[in-house]
């Protein structure tokens, strides 16, 4: 059966002639959406606010200014991916020490945890490392137990925090009396490695320091406690 609404003169005579209906109007096509853009109070586009694919549309209005406007966006990008990079701690051994410490990269910071296990603050420790991870996902957290990671390392010496930045040693925290025993919070913690420029933090002071009256005071950068004594009351 041919086909009415075909394009031919057969078909276009029998219109003429009233036999077939009217041909029907072709379909539009669908309008493109415009791409929207944010705009300001004072009437003016808020480029900061687009994305990759909207400042292609109106790079013409200024080209050197938008190559130089996207630059800048992608290095935010990548800033913004590197920061959330790693989020966990990593568990390694001996053989994975010099690829994962050493070699870790160009402006990144390492916690390395050695520890013991059936020690309770070490397990205390690698707790509070979890936490930490999560909240500061640009710093690299791993942990080792000791010996496989450092023969004959002694168990008097831990748990043991050793600090890398760019692959290099920057500090060492040896020994429970160094974290303050169990009474080691993860807040506590946060402060240490903030002290040496591993992470920024809210507090700007030690959380282990408790408040008026009856205070333990603990070094900031050893934590090694020392109790003051009790504020005499006045009669």
């Amino acid at each position: 059966m041919q086909d009415q609404y075909a394009d031919t003169e057969w078909n276009d005579a029998l219109r003429k002639a009233g036999i077939l209906p009217p041909k029907p109007p072709p379909e539009k096509e669908p309008e493109a959406e415009p791409i929207s853009a944010t705009i300001t109070k004072d009437g003016t586009k808020d480029y900061a606010t687009m994305s990759l694919d909207e400042l292609d549309d109106f790079e013409d209005e200024d080209s050197e200014f938008f190559e130089e406007f996207k630059r800048k966006r992608l290095a935010e990008m990548k800033e913004t991916v590197l920061k959330r990079r790693f989020g966990e701690v990593l568990e390694i051994s001996g053989v994975d020490y010099v690829q994962e410490v050493n070699n870790a990269g160009e402006g990144v910071w390492v916690v390395l945890h050695l520890y013991k296990q059936g020690v309770p603050l070490c397990a205390l420790i690698n707790r509070h490392l979890t936490g930490l991870a999560r909240k500061f996902a640009d710093v690299k957290f791993v942990k080792s137990i000791a010996n496989t990671c450092i023969p004959n390392f002694p168990d008097a010496s831990l748990p043991a925090i050793f600090i890398y930045y760019e692959g290099n040693l920057r500090k060492q925290i040896i020994g429970a009396l160094d974290f303050g025993g169990m009474s080691l919070t993860e807040d506590a913690l946060e402060f240490i490695l903030a002290q040496e420029k591993v992470v920024k933090t809210e507090f700007e002071c030690d959380p282990r320091i408790s408040g008026a009256g009856n205070r333990t005071q603990v070094s900031t950068i050893y934590g090694r406690r020392k109790a003051d004594e009790s504020d005499e009351e006045e009669d």
